[in-house]
């Protein structure tokens, strides 16, 4: 029995609007309550029992709970915020949605009808600020001038959200229609359509594998699911490709598996940049192949790579758009793991040493020297030692980043489904927010939150969150170098021995965090971390460890006083 129906009694457009939440699924929204949606908010009140609104602290951090919640469950997160300033907000997120391809909807409170156009009290034309395009923040964005037409506007903002290449919706919500009774029935639950590669591309593909040398797969982006993930799998076991998973999609390929060569982004191991550059023939198979994931557009040159090029990807906006493809097939990622699965592959393939160095290369990236007094790579190893495998870990961004893209081993979806929580668009503040979107979605799922420390107090605040609706096992493990680490970089690369702007001075972590009501730690020594770890992991309760780092560890691979003695000797600015 669904909540659709051929009449229905006249209820208020905010009641019909969660009604059809429900219809599609959901049974948990993120965001800040506004009194520009209070039908709305009435209407989670009425149906509380099927769906719960999680209110956050500040619309930054709703949004970025909402794009988590889509990156974990395949189907659109949604996030509810206020006109104005609150849609300001809530930005971030939306932003972050578009360039990592999450499904997402996003709703905004808006004036009266009757006081449009006047730049009334937090007015925003949203088609104009949000405006779709390849280069805008949403898929499509539409205000909703008739409560009899709000079912239909819902269930098409799921259907943009999760159709093709998945990105976020926006719908715009009139106060007034808001509160205006209507008949409409809600809408059956959206599903999308599967696209597969055309049958001859597929021929082609294959005969391109076969005349290959050095095959190399790169693999991410969303819209995988178990099954396809498996089937991926398989294809390249099938193939003996060797493969690399993009930027922060470390979890579409288990990194355990022996034909792992790494993960192709920020920080990426030299031999594996090296390898890709050498390959005669690479397989893109749902990344964007973005400026993280080429290098700057330099593993791959653009617009015509020296390599030969298949592109695998569900929007046909995206093909073509940057690279001169050599092949170019259009596939939800969905089906797109088993339609590969289903290409032959000889007998014997010629890449088997090529494919076995490469995931040796990736072990040899595990082993570091030691770093004291505080050492990363240790203190990553032994989370994923001591926390269950299933575990979600997120974060934002930062330098901190490299240790956990580096050292941490990501079991394949096909096992656990999502993983790894991080934006590909490189927003600060994005980790707590997801680690507690994970640990309300996902209960019985330990979650690890690794954070820098000005990453940390972009969002800070939804500590309160978490501590608000009982969220649980979650540990936040906060990195402080005093320092905005990524931009002090650059600057001693540019301008060596000039600091500005890039230095912090920062709280106690710890007794911040004890004042939200969680648990606390501080460790300045790597011999201190695996017992504060171990005791989060025991308790069961919110923890936040704060780790005190040098700022001169500015990377897994370097230090900020080789960056500086580089700089100089090759003549940059004093």
């Amino acid at each position: 029995m669904t909540l659709s129906t051929l009449s229905s009694p006249p209820r208020l457009a905010g009641h019909v609007l969660v009604e059809a939440l429900v219809a599609q699924g959901v049974d948990t929204c993120f965001g800040v309550p506004g009194e520009s949606f209070l039908a709305v908010l009435d209407g989670l009140h009425e149906h509380r029992e099927r769906i719960r609104f999680v209110a956050c602290r500040q619309e930054g951090g709703a949004a970025f709970m909402a794009e988590a919640q889509g990156k974990l469950t395949g189907r659109p997160g949604v996030c509810f915020v206020t006109r104005g300033p609150g849609a300001s907000n809530a930005a971030i997120g939306l932003h972050t949605a578009f360039q990592d391809s999450t499904p997402m909807v996003l709703f905004i409170g808006q004036v009266a009808s009757d006081q449009r156009d006047r730049e009334a009290f937090q007015e925003v034309d949203y088609r104009h600020m949000f405006g779709p395009g390849t280069l805008g923040m949403a898929k499509w964005v539409a205000e909703i001038e008739r409560a009899d037409r709000l079912p239909e506007y819902v269930a098409r903002a799921f259907h943009t959200a999760m159709q093709g290449r998945p990105g976020p919706v926006v719908l715009v919500l009139p106060e007034d229609m808001l509160t205006t009774p209507t008949e409409a029935p809600v809408l059956p639950r959206v599903e999308p359509a599967l696209a597969w590669p055309a049958p001859g591309a597929l021929r082609d593909l294959r005969a391109m594998l076969v005349q290959a040398q050095r095959p190399f797969m790169i693999v991410g982006g969303s819209g995988w699911t178990d099954e396809s993930v498996q089937a991926l799998q398989r294809f390249a076991e099938n193939w003996s490709l060797p493969v690399g998973c993009g930027f922060r999609f470390q979890d579409t390929f288990d990194n355990r598996h022996p034909l792992y060569a790494g993960d192709v982004g920020i920080g990426i191991a030299p031999r594996l940049a090296q390898r890709i550059r050498e390959a005669d023939l690479v397989l893109a198979v749902g990344v964007r192949l973005g400026e993280m994931t080429t290098g700057g557009y330099t593993l791959l040159q653009a617009p015509r790579p020296a390599q030969r090029l298949v592109h695998v990807h569900a929007g046909a906006e995206e093909l073509g758009r940057v690279y001169a493809a050599d092949l170019l097939l259009q596939a939800g990622m969905a089906g797109a793991g088993k339609a590969l699965e289903a290409l032959a592959a000889p007998p014997v393939v010629a890449w088997r040493d090529w494919a076995g160095s490469a995931h040796a290369d990736y072990l040899a990236n595990l082993e570091a020297p030691a770093v004291e007094p505080m050492d990363l790579a240790v203190v990553m190893k032994t989370v994923q030692r001591l926390a269950p495998e299933d575990t979600v870990y997120t974060n934002g961004a930062g330098n901190f980043s490299g240790w956990l893209h580096r050292y941490v081993q990501y079991p394949g979806r096909q096992h656990h489904g999502r993983t790894q929580l991080a934006c590909t668009v490189g927003a600060m503040g994005y980790g707590l927010p997801a680690a507690v979107a994970a640990a309300l979605l996902q209960p019985g799922r330990t979650v690890v939150n690794i954070a820098g420390d000005g990453d940390f107090l972009m969002n800070g605040q939804e500590l309160a969150t978490a501590t608000t609706h009982g969220v649980r096992r979650l540990v936040s493990v906060v990195v402080d170098n005093g320092s905005y680490g990524t931009i002090r970089m650059h600057q001693e690369r540019e301008y060596p021995g000039r600091v500005s702007g890039s230095e912090l001075r920062n709280p106690d972590f710890a007794a911040l965090a004890r004042a939200y009501g969680w648990q606390a730690e501080t460790v300045a020594h790597t011999a201190g971390f695996e017992p504060a770890f171990a005791r989060a992991m025991a308790s069961g309760e919110p923890t936040l460890i704060h780790l005190k780092l040098p700022t001169d560890v500015i990377t897994s691979r370097t230090t900020l006083g080789a960056i500086r003695a580089a700089a100089q000797a090759r003549g940059a600015r004093p």
